[in-house]
């Protein structure tokens, strides 16, 4: 009911078909934001769990980490989107939603990326402060939550944050599997033959939807990076090597 008087409004504002199309725009841009969330969420503990894995003193941890990162990094997310998507379950026979896969996939990319920049964070942390540890009895775990964490965590932020702008623009290649967020209606609309909706039309309002979401994050991820003093280079450039 609030939707239907929501349409009707802009409909009136901005008249017809302009007022119908800028609504259905901004709805789809919460699936956007969701699936974004999710992969974020879902992305840093998976990531989490391999940046542990990557730091541990087990040569066989570190191989199947450093494995990981290489095949998520080197894939492209269209790939996996098109693996996950429409691959995987048509050779298994199986029915695949396009939220799961689209969920699944910028997941695997996102924790690919996301520990190795914790990685890195946590590599700027001084040998020192693992020796000094050691030397006081305490183990891995307990130095990595109490001495080490703490330290990396001002490194890691501003990147991460700033990694969340990769997040929400990787989302617009899900549409590719039938996933329904803003690039899809927008594409939509664009090939729809009505006037008022040609793609010179479409596009740059898509743009500045797109714009709105990530500029915020990124004047956040520049602002933290200079309030925390976060200089290293290694936390920033993800690499599996």
């Amino acid at each position: 009911m609030a939707g239907g008087s929501m349409k009707e409004l802009f409909g009136q504002i901005f008249g017809e078909p302009q007022g119908v199309v800028l609504f259905q725009l901004i709805a789809a841009t919460q699936f956007t934001i969701y699936l974004s969330l999710i992969a974020f969420v879902g992305g840093g503990l998976l990531g989490g769990l391999i940046t542990v894995l990557r730091i541990t003193k087990s040569r066989w941890a570190r191989r199947i980490a450093i494995s990981y990162i290489w095949v998520f990094q080197a894939t492209p997310l269209l790939m996996l989107l098109f693996l996950l998507g429409l691959g995987v379950p048509k050779l298994l026979a199986i029915d695949v939603s396009p939220w799961t896969a689209a969920a699944l996939a910028l997941t695997l990319y996102t924790s690919a990326y996301l520990s190795d920049v914790w990685r890195g964070a946590i590599e700027s942390v001084g040998a020192g402060q693992w020796e000094g540890a050691e030397a006081l009895g305490l183990r891995f775990l307990p130095t990595l939550r109490l001495i080490i964490l703490p330290q990396a965590l001002r490194v890691a932020l501003a990147p991460t944050v700033g990694f969340m702008v990769q997040i929400i623009k990787g989302t617009s290649l899900a549409y590719i599997i039938g996933f329904s967020d803003l690039m899809a209606i927008g594409k939509r609309w664009a090939n729809a033959p009505v006037d008022g909706t040609e793609p010179f039309v479409i596009f740059p309002i898509m743009s500045l939807i797109y714009f709105c979401l990530c500029f915020p994050l990124s004047l956040l991820a520049r602002r933290l990076e200079n309030r925390l003093g976060t200089h290293s280079r290694k936390a920033i450039t993800p690499t599996a090597a």
